[in-house]
């Protein structure tokens, strides 16, 4: 497990990483989302060691990280560093030598990962030949290929279309389930929110809100409900009970818990109800509300590169 405590970094009289916590646990990913110049890609280069923090440690099950350790560790940057006139397959077989595998194991772990991200066909091609998103797929088999102990990627998804993020999450879920902690960062909330299994959010440097997927919608839910049944229209007539979508058959409304179960109850009175329950937000309506309610200040701290939202 990856644990950041309490680490804060500043550029100058910019605080670009204020108390941040925060962890990341084996056996699951971890999708880390904020806005431009959130401090995201600050924190991932502190845990890599790229930076170091003013204030507060960075721990691997209890341990706190030296630069050996470090070494097992794979990352992607948002910023490509492959060789460009170097063949994809051979520019990662010898990544993974140089982490220690011999010339036939290297050459084998680089092609099962082409393989697997689809990108087996162009394995004899120079790097500087690819599609900006074939690299971003040669650029992620770089981060795996010497099966890291901890992997942390920023911004894996950016350019690739729906069929190349199907492959690039199935690496990255599978490398999770076989123990590693995964984080990496991504503006695609439908993808964050889709493959990972515990959220970060953060904001002007600070975390707004940590937790598994399940836990922080369920948090947000607040008092929105949904009704499906062969009649809604009676809903606006009941006291403490706001409609904020209406069909035929179906309505959305906002009401406290004991007004909603006497809905649920007068409901199965009038008929079948097919469907109730809260209405659960997405991970996109959660990060708009957090927003909304003040967590980016002026002045936000920058990441050191900005990203395209």
């Amino acid at each position: 497990m990856i644990e950041l405590e309490h680490v804060t970094r500043t550029f100058g009289e910019r605080r670009a990483l204020d108390d941040v916590s925060f962890v990341v646990r084996r056996g699951r990913t971890t999708g880390f989302v904020g806005g431009n110049g959130a401090g995201k890609t600050t924190a991932m280069r502190i845990v890599m060691g790229v930076l170091t923090p003013d204030a507060g440690q960075v721990r691997l099950d209890g341990r706190v990280l030296d630069p050996a350790t470090r070494r097992g560790f794979g990352y992607m940057p948002e910023e490509r560093g492959l060789y460009p006139k170097m063949k994809v397959v051979d520019q990662l077989a010898f990544l993974a030598r140089l982490h220690g595998y011999d010339a036939s194991t290297a050459r084998a772990r680089a092609m099962d990962l082409l393989e697997r991200l689809d990108l087996a066909a162009r394995a004899g091609d120079p790097v500087d030949s690819l599609s900006l998103g074939n690299q971003q797929r040669a650029q992620v088999a770089a981060a795996l290929v010497h099966d890291p102990d901890v992997l942390v990627l920023d911004e894996p998804f950016s350019g690739l279309d729906p069929i190349a993020v199907d492959a690039v999450a199935s690496v990255l879920v599978a490398h999770a389930r076989a123990g590693a902690p995964v984080l990496f960062s991504s503006h695609q909330l439908d993808v964050v929110e889709r493959l990972c299994d515990d959220l970060v959010i953060i904001a002007g440097g600070r975390v707004v809100a940590a937790g598994s997927r399940e836990e922080l919608r369920a948090a947000h839910a607040g008092s929105r409900f949904e009704l499906v049944a062969s009649d809604t229209g009676w809903l606006r007539e009941v006291p403490g009970v706001q409609v904020v979508e209406f069909a035929a058959d179906e309505a959305v409304f906002d009401a406290d818990e004991a007004t909603a179960q006497e809905v649920l109850r007068a409901a199965l009175v009038r008929g079948p109800v097919r469907r109730f329950g809260p209405v659960v937000p997405t991970l996109a309506e959660i990060f708009r509300e957090l927003m909304a309610d003040g967590a980016v200040h002026d002045g936000a701290a920058h990441d050191g590169a900005q990203v395209a939202a």
